[in-house]
């Protein structure tokens, strides 16, 4: 299957799967269960409902991987790229990674999200036939894509406990999901994503996620992948004769003798 092929039919299914997630506007998943029946209500902690997404989105994943002959691999180890290796049941030589990404919306700006890391940009980003933290080599995948969840957080007590006949009760913690599925390259935006680590950061404009207008996106991915390689590695000399270091994408245009438009 080509790349394009497996983005619309990606696209397709992601419609599908919106009703079996939520309703009304609302996530379905509620909470955790005892032996003795009592439902503990979810906390707002943006790690746990991440960690949750996925394993509910996860069986669902599947039947589309099934549908479609492919075989979907899970990292070997934690913190490896991707989430999701899925690799063609016809031509193994035909992988394509996913990540699956959640954040919320601002609550002072619909508009915008909290944004997250679109993966590293360190050995194995910048070593393509590198195995260091990731499934299987960088260049082997034909496509790398980002799964993504943006949802608008409730606050609750999460100290509340219900039985199960309270079931239709007990408040959800996100609500007005939006599920998008993006190329990485055209959502990254030119600043590393989380503090000192090396991972690239995402651009926060949803419209502009959803849309893949992030500012690498007109240049295409040869440059997105040159960029991120080299980032923080290539020193010009300002126009007051100071030695500093390329940390956005407009210097290093310049430096590539590349126009910006």
């Amino acid at each position: 299957m080509k790349k394009q092929d497996f983005i619309q039919k990606f696209r397709f299914f992601l419609n599908t799967i919106q009703d079996k997630i939520c309703e009304d506007s609302k996530w379905k998943i509620k909470g955790f269960i005892d032996n003795d029946k009592t439902i503990f209500t979810l906390s707002n902690d943006t790690k746990v409902i991440s960690k949750i997404l996925e394993i509910h989105l996860f069986p669902y994943i599947l039947d589309f991987a099934n549908t479609h002959n492919f075989e979907v691999i899970l990292p070997s180890h934690q913190n490896y790229y991707p989430d999701l290796s899925f690799i063609s049941k016809k031509d193994s030589q035909v992988k394509f990674a996913i990540d699956i990404k959640t954040t919320y919306r601002n609550e002072s700006n619909p508009n915008l999200c909290n944004g997250f890391t679109l993966g590293s940009h360190g050995e194995y980003f910048k070593n393509r036939e590198s195995n260091k933290n990731i499934q299987f080599p960088y260049k082997q995948y034909q496509g790398h894509f980002c799964l993504g969840v943006i949802y608008d957080r409730v606050m609750i007590n999460e100290f509340v406990r219900y039985g199960i006949d309270d079931l239709k009760k007990i408040p959800s913690v996100i609500q007005n999901l939006t599920l998008f599925f993006v190329e990485k390259y055209k959502i990254a935006s030119n600043s590393s994503g989380s503090g000192n680590t090396a991972n690239i950061g995402s651009i926060k404009n949803i419209d502009d996620i959803i849309n893949e207008r992030g500012i690498f996106a007109n240049f295409g991915e040869e440059i997105f992948d040159d960029y991120w390689i080299n980032y923080g590695q290539i020193n010009i000399t300002d126009s007051r004769g100071n030695i500093k270091t390329i940390t956005k994408l407009k210097e290093y245009l310049a430096y590539r003798g590349r126009n910006e438009n």
